[in-house]
């Protein structure tokens, strides 16, 4: 019933959040933090090798 969500690299991802509108504002240790401009949403994004 409940559909799974594909897997993707973190990179993958801040990729497709930068697309739209995100920007990455800083990054601790191996977590990398977006916030876009418009509306104030943040997104943490773990980046692990």
């Amino acid at each position: 019933m409940s559909e799974k969500l594909p897997r993707m690299k973190g990179t993958e991802l801040i990729r497709i959040l930068e697309k739209i509108g995100f920007v990455a504002k800083r990054q601790k240790g191996s977590h990398v933090h977006l916030l876009r401009e418009v509306d104030h949403r943040r997104v943490t994004v773990p980046v692990h090798t």
